[in-house]
């Protein structure tokens, strides 16, 4: 043991404590010359080279600690939410490297993130963890003043305090945090090179709201709270948490609410903070309302720093630290609601492009804008709560009015441009889409800008179309129409909303549109276009019945009808388009739920034909496909199933090679379901199929999948083909639930469909759900009379219960004609004529004979006809040839049950295939099954 004097302890302590020979000296009232023999006593006895190596063995020797002792950290007041993932990455990175700055904006969370991180990393070292706030530090001469005081060191003679410090930690094993540095840069580097320099054992940590810019630093960018991550979401559970500690816990289901709420403050802690306190008088509508003004909604109580009481004193402490030229660039780039790139920001600030990189770059070290590189170049993008705030200052200069000009002729040009250059346009328009609307936004109440409003609503109408946002691209025509400057152009406009109404499956509003149409054409002079016009808008509304909400009354249409033809004069244009009213109106071609009882058949082909050859001489396609629509229903009527679907064959290629205008679409999306149905009347199974896909999968489409699916579901449900049925099937309801299960007949056949095919499977669940669908469609006669015995007769049939599925179908079809002309005709003579064979009815030879001469030229029904003669007389060959016959037209299902009729390996087969299909097996019926 080393023989150390009572008065050399007092020394070698006080060495331990990092003081000069003249304090020590001071302290025991002795003289310098003193305490240094009794320093170089201590020197020799322990045999160590330096002071700083007596210092360490101080512990060792004297049994006290280490001289500085950390003292406790900071401790939070709320609990500490999240952050997991960013907890590990910042840990991992103090422990690799001896400067590291956590960087972000201000109110991410830096200093609770580096306080939780310096607590649970604080047992790696030996010396502790320091905690140094700078906020009160207003010189950047004076940081390892504020160091020192946190150290416990005072003034020390012939000494400055950075190497009071440096020598103080020389030695240590330690943990130093820096929280705010923003406003000290330069001070904090200049320290921070010569404390690492000297005190090899010493990590910092800084927090700031830029970086240090020295080599040594390695930055971590502190994210905003995940929104969501694996289904968790760290902001959500802060605003859950604080919520709850004010006294209102959430329930569950009101997550998502919240979700779009933290969504919306870009997941920064102290704006969610501050909103969740909120929350007892707002509610959560409240808070979304209020979310309009951010930064006045965004504000607390009195707090300790007087930084964090609202998001507005956040930015107002980042605001004053910039220099002037920043604070403009900062306020003339928040119009910009989306990332910008550089030469954006230029053409907006009016400045020149290398001070905006520049300034763009300084703005993006204090974290008031982030940076996204690309290999297309570099982005930046300010966080809606400085965004407001940069507009806010922006108003306060006078600048506001020319800044948004300036961005409006910006955004007028990247729409033309993308208008005219369809190449990547997709990847182009996005990107710009949410400064296109605001700038709209902005002029659109503004008469001195109203011209371009006008223009820039236009294009956005144009490529929201074309980009499938048709909700908004309606709204935007119609915005056009109301900015335009002359009542030509707003017709025009009104037109184009109409059709894109049309799209949406929006009857009423394209009636409305097309009625508002004509009044601005009658404004213009122009009599013709409000004739056709007008014609248009009483036609839809029987052309297009299913789509309406409330259909017009007929008398109404009959009106415009009326209306329009005083007004068309000799113009072929609007002559063509009367007639077409006339031909859907008066004889109701469409077949249309307020059309009358019956047709006048002859009359009603020769309005449609006289509408076809009045549109065929504007040699406009779009009313030619209009009139051949027309046309396709009169053919119907009068029994003329093959004619209807040559007739809706013609529609598809006339219109397959027009340019993608909401017009064009419309009127294609028609002619695709006309040519599907006629296709199924025709027995046409695999064109049918092709046509109801192109449906089924058009873009347009994708929000109303129970319209989008129907006709193939009818096409494949007819076919047998089970899986897709079911795969469709799903789609189909989940639509229809989400669209609020509207009432709509038309798609009836296809609820219809999916019933059989659940019935085939002997699935009674699934088919009572699907039969409750058919009710809340509503019933018409055609679903008593035309799908509705078609679909009960073939599962009736399956079934074995030919004598029901006859039943079912006694009404002859002349009786009943309108509900199953349509697309019914040829399937329901077929099945009527197999159910009367097999029920053993003494008329199932004049049933065969009356179906022969309907359905030829059909090869499914032909092929059904067939199977009936062939089963009443017995016919094996006869039935294998109708085997033949179905799997040719695309009929796995009727093929299945041909060869079960025709027993044997026959029926072998059949049934393997039925079990393929996933289907039940077939019931027995009292016709005698045909010898193999």
């Amino acid at each position: 043991m080393v023989d150390v004097s009572p008065r050399e302890a007092e020394v070698l302590a006080l060495v331990g404590d990092h003081l000069s020979n003249a304090e020590i000296g001071a302290r025991l009232f002795i003289s310098v010359r003193t305490v240094e023999t009794h320093v170089s006593s201590l020197l020799r006895k322990l045999e160590v080279p330096d002071r700083r190596a007596l210092a360490q063995r101080v512990p060792e020797l004297t049994g006290r600690g280490a001289a500085l002792q950390a003292p406790v950290l900071p401790a939070p007041l709320t609990p500490f939410v999240g952050r997991a993932r960013e907890c590990a990455e910042l840990t991992e990175l103090i422990r690799a490297h001896r400067q590291v700055s956590a960087v972000g904006p201000g109110g991410v969370g830096k200093t609770r993130l580096a306080l939780a991180v310096a607590s649970r990393a604080g047992g790696e070292y030996s010396d502790g963890v320091w905690f140094v706030d700078l906020v009160p530090v207003a010189d950047s001469g004076m940081i390892a003043a504020a160091v020192g005081v946190a150290l416990g060191l005072g003034e020390q003679p012939g000494r400055d305090m950075t190497e009071s410090v440096v020598t103080a930690l020389a030695d240590h094993h330690a943990l130093l945090v820096l929280d705010n540095c923003e406003h000290v840069l330069d001070g904090v580097a200049l320290f921070l090179e010569r404390l690492l320099a000297a005190c090899p054992e010493v990590t910092v940590l800084v927090t700031s709201r830029a970086r240090l810019m020295v080599p040594f630093e390695r930055v971590y960018p502190v994210p905003p709270l995940s929104l969501a991550v694996d289904g968790e979401s760290d902001a959500v559970a802060l605003f859950v948490q604080r919520a709850a500690a004010v006294g209102w816990p959430l329930d569950p289901p009101l997550r998502d609410q919240v979700a779009a709420i933290c969504e919306r403050l870009d997941g920064m802690a102290l704006s969610i903070e501050l909103a969740a306190a909120r929350y007892p008088t707002l509610g959560l509508d409240g808070i979304t309302a209020a979310l309009s003004h951010p930064l006045r909604m965004l504000t607390g109580g009195a707090r300790a720093d007087d930084r964090h009481r609202s998001v507005r004193a956040t930015l107002d402490w980042s605001h004053a630290l910039l220099e002037p030229a920043d604070r403009t660039l900062l306020r003339r780039v928040s119009v910009f609601v989306a990332p910008f790139s550089t030469s954006a920001a230029t053409e907006v600030t009016g400045a020149e492009e290398g001070i905006v990189a520049d300034g763009l770059a300084r703005l993006a070290e204090q974290s008031l804008l982030t940076v996204r590189a690309f290999p297309g170049g570099t982005e930046y993008r300010l966080p809606e709560t400085i965004r407001q705030y940069g507009t806010e200052r922006l108003a306060e200069a006078g600048e506001l009015t020319d800044t948004r000009s300036r961005h409006l002729r910006w955004c007028l040009t990247r729409a033309t441009d993308l208008a005219e250059v369809r190449a990547d346009w997709r990847a182009r328009f996005d990107p710009v889409a949410d400064d296109l609307r605001a700038a709209l936004s902005w002029a659109a109440d503004r008469p001195e800008q109203r011209p371009d409003a006008y223009r820039l609503a236009r294009h956005l109408a144009e490529l929201t179309f074309v980009r499938t946002l048709i909700g908004e691209s309606q709204l935007r025509y119609e915005q056009a129409a109301a900015l335009a400057g002359e009542p030509t152009a707003e017709a025009a406009m009104l037109r184009q909303a109409a059709a894109v109404a049309g799209c949406r499956m929006r009857g009423d509003d394209m009636y409305r549109l097309y009625r508002a149409a004509a009044g601005a054409a009658r404004r213009a002079g122009d009599d013709a276009g409000a004739a056709a016009d007008l014609a248009t808008a009483a036609t839809s509304s029987y052309r297009f019945w299913s789509k309406f909400a409330q259909l017009p009354p007929a008398q109404e249409a009959i009106a415009l009808t009326t209306e329009a033809r005083d007004l068309a004069g000799d113009d072929p244009a609007a002559q063509a388009a009367v007639a077409l009213a006339e031909a859907g109106v008066l004889t109701d071609a469409f077949g249309a739920a307020q059309g009358p009882p019956d047709n006048d058949v002859p009359e009603t082909i020769a309005r449609a034909e006289r509408a076809v050859a009045l549109a065929h001489r504007t040699r406009d396609p779009l009313a030619e496909s209009a009139a051949l629509d027309a046309l396709t229903g009169a053919q119907c009527w009068a029994g003329e199933t093959f004619a209807s679907a040559a007739t809706a064959r013609r529609r598809v290629a006339l219109l397959a090679s027009l340019p993608a205008t909401p017009a064009t679409t419309h009127e294609l999306l028609d002619a695709l379901g006309n040519a599907a149905e006629a296709g199924l009347g025709a027995g046409d199974l695999p064109a049918a199929r092709r046509w109801a896909r192109q449906i089924a999968d058009h873009p347009l489409l994708a929000e109303v999948g129970h319209r989008a699916t129907s006709w193939l579901l009818v096409a494949d449900a007819l076919a047998g083909d089970t899986d897709e049925v079911l795969a469709g099937s799903v789609r189909f309801l989940d639509a229809w639930q989400r669209a609020g299960r509207p009432a709509r007949s038309v798609l009836g056949p296809a609820a219809a469909g999916v019933a059989m095919i659940h019935g085939l499977r002997d699935d009674r669940e699934s088919r009572s759900v699907w039969v409750d669908v058919q009710s809340r469609l509503g019933t018409s006669p055609e679903q008593i009379h035309g799908y509705g015995a078609v679909f009960d007769a073939m599962l009736l049939l399956h079934r074995g219960q030919a004598a029901e599925a006859l039943e079912r179908m006694a009404p002859d079809p002349g009786s009943v004609w309108k509900s199953v002309t349509w697309v019914w005709l040829h399937w329901y003579v077929a099945l009527r004529a197999e159910a009367a064979v097999l029920a053993g009815s003494p008329s199932a030879r004049d049933h065969l004979a009356g179906a022969w001469t309907v359905v030829a030229g059909n090869p499914v029904a032909e092929a059904m006809v067939q199977r009936a003669a062939a089963l009443l007389d017995g016919d094996q060959r006869a039935l294998l040839t109708a085997v033949d016959a179905f799997d040719v037209a695309g009929c796995r299902y009727q093929s299945a049950r041909t060869l079960m009729f025709a027993g044997g390996v026959h029926a072998t087969r059949g049934a393997a295939t039925l079990g393929d299909l996933g289907l039940a097996p077939m019931g027995s019926c009292r016709f005698p099954i045909a010898s193999p």
